[in-house]
């Protein structure tokens, strides 16, 4: 059994998973974050949830990422539509100026087409991206630093599958660049309930982890 898989293994024998402390941080546009913060360190990663979720959904993923020593900022997306990718700023400022030395954000769905936009906002601002079943709205052109795409190949919406948009997408990234194609059509969060849920993980883990 390997690092990671030890590691998830030790978090579903444990059930860890309690935030360590609630936090909150206003945006550039006026409004408030709340967040749960998990973990300690210099290396943090921000989780940004889909339309159907909430910061707490992150509970288990958070606890898999503090066992691997990094410090976890789970937010809740504010009510209103447009912005949002002013929370996910505002998260990776709050986290610097609380001593983060590298900040990676995991998005999923919503959470991840928010974050895509946040990086091209601020290229230099988050070292390390994961998407998750999303980024096919904004090419990823001016952030340099390693994005991760991870989607089923059955995933779809009312607008049809959704992997040949984000592969398109995905096509005009930046290099470093990795896409990981995951059998089933189980969306974004969705994948945690499935049998690709070890997987996805181990995935994250090992991307985020890369020197």
């Amino acid at each position: 059994m390997d690092a990671f898989r030890t590691v998830l293994a030790s978090v579903l024998l444990t059930g860890v998973g309690a935030a360590q402390q609630a936090v909150s941080f206003p945006t550039q546009d006026g409004g408030l974050v709340n967040a749960d913060m998990y973990g300690k360190g210099g290396r943090a990663v921000v989780l940004a949830h889909g339309g159907q979720f909430t910061k707490e959904s992150w509970k288990n993923q958070a606890a898999a990422l503090t066992a691997a020593g990094f410090r976890v900022l789970a937010i809740e997306f504010r009510p209103v539509d447009e912005g949002r990718q002013f929370d996910v700023l505002a998260a990776i400022h709050y986290l610097r100026k609380t001593g983060a030395t590298s900040v990676s954000v995991v998005g999923a769905s919503m959470g991840g087409d928010y974050a895509a936009e946040a990086a091209e906002a601020e290229p230099a601002g988050i070292d390390r991206l994961v998407l998750l079943a999303s980024g096919a709205y904004t090419p990823l052109i001016a952030m340099k630093g390693p994005k991760l795409f991870i989607v089923a190949r059955d995933d779809a919406n009312a607008e049809g599958p959704r992997l040949p948009r984000i592969r398109a997408q995905y096509e005009k990234a930046r290099e470093p660049k990795q896409l990981v194609l995951l059998e089933g059509a189980a969306h974004a969060q969705f994948l945690f309930q499935t049998d690709q849920g070890e997987r996805v993980m181990r995935e994250i883990l090992r991307f985020l982890s890369a020197r």
